[in-house]
């Protein structure tokens, strides 16, 4: 695939921007997101000052019409570029649009095709970047479901029994943290530290946070930035989600074995209390009495939610709440044991990690 302009002139470049803000490159990962990209590419520029050079997708081989709807919206705005992703994960994604943005670039704005963006958003992440003189800007992300299983997805992920209470899930204010969604960063600091790390399907974002740490660098969250998620339509998709993240969180573990907090090791040991339950039953049956706590517990959670929300589709919860612990606990605790993931998932677009 050729990686110019797709659709508009080969020979475009736009001068450099007039712009209190650095010159900004937009890089999207895409994998099959046809649904989504078209309303994702409009709203990265909806409200551009002028800063924003280019915007590029880097795909990782759609087969869903994803490509020739961007080549479309490249025809009507030559910024938009289109380049293969032959690795096809986000991580190698962004690193490669990020080695073939326009060389004034000076900020890398990630974006994610599985989500829905303010207007302003690319304004306001690179605007905090700057202003808060962080290396990494991250945001909030709010989860909105649409069929009724989402619905309960969005109701567990925007609550602390869902997602342990992370700040950038917890409706947190701005400030320095460890971690969060990614949105801008610096280039040369990105550049510096070798970009993500290739050997990630999931969990890339937090392992570069993790270095840029160490580095000395810092991570500003932008608390009044906020982006929405679209979660996965069933329980299935929604497991296997949470299996690839448990498996990215146990890498970044193994790589840097930073202190686990307890909203991590939770999944996990629950995970094992079951199954060591499950296991040891036919000795000692009152065990059985773990899972029936915790189903217990689910289920009263779900109860409580559907009721406080007066939303009948929010029963589904407790089948939402078992996905996400016990897929991202398992995922953690046999890549741990490897040493390495079960295996690498091909992954387009990202989701909360």
């Amino acid at each position: 695939m050729d990686d110019a302009p797709v659709g508009g002139r080969a020979d475009f470049s736009p001068d450099l921007p007039d712009s209190t803000l650095p010159a900004t490159t937009i890089v999207v990962p895409t994998l099959n997101e046809a649904g989504k990209i078209g309303s994702v590419l409009a709203s990265l520029l909806s409200s551009d000052e002028g800063f924003v050079l280019e915007l590029i997708v880097a795909d990782g081989g759609s087969t869903d019409g994803t490509r020739e709807l961007v080549e479309e919206a490249g025809r009507r705005d030559p910024r938009i570029r289109l380049v293969h992703n032959p690795a096809r994960l986000q991580s190698a994604g962004v690193n490669r649009a990020a080695d073939l943005a326009d060389p004034r670039a000076e900020v890398i704005l990630r974006a994610d095709a599985h989500a829905g963006y303010p207007a302003d958003f690319a304004e306001r992440a690179v605007r905090g970047l700057v202003e808060s003189g962080a290396d990494s800007l991250v945001v909030r992300m709010h989860t909105v479901g649409h069929t009724c299983f989402q619905r309960a997805v969005a109701a567990v992920s925007n609550s602390a029994v869902g997602t342990g209470g992370s700040a950038h899930r917890s409706g947190a204010g701005s400030g320095f943290v460890d971690h969060g969604h990614h949105a801008a960063f610096q280039r040369a600091v990105f550049r510096d530290l070798g970009g993500y790390d290739e050997s990630f399907a999931t969990n890339e974002d937090a392992e570069l946070d993790t270095r840029i740490g160490a580095a000395g660098g810092r991570v500003w969250l932008q608390g009044d930035l906020v982006l929405d998620y679209y979660p996965r339509r069933t329980p299935a998709a929604l497991a296997r989600q949470y299996w690839r993240y448990g498996c990215g969180r146990a890498q970044t573990f193994l790589k840097h074995r930073p202190p686990l907090r307890l909203r991590q090791m939770l999944p996990p040991l629950v995970v094992l209390a079951i199954a060591g339950s499950l296991l040891a039953a036919p000795f000692a049956p009152l065990l059985l009495a773990v899972p029936a706590l915790y189903l217990a517990a689910l289920v009263s959670v779900g109860i409580s939610m559907a009721l406080q929300a007066r939303d009948r589709c929010l029963l589904a919860a407790p089948a939402a709440l078992a996905a996400m612990h016990l897929a991202w606990g398992a995922g953690f605790l046999v890549t741990v044991f490897r040493g390495s993931p079960w295996r690498t998932p091909m992954v387009g677009s990202a989701g909360p990690t």
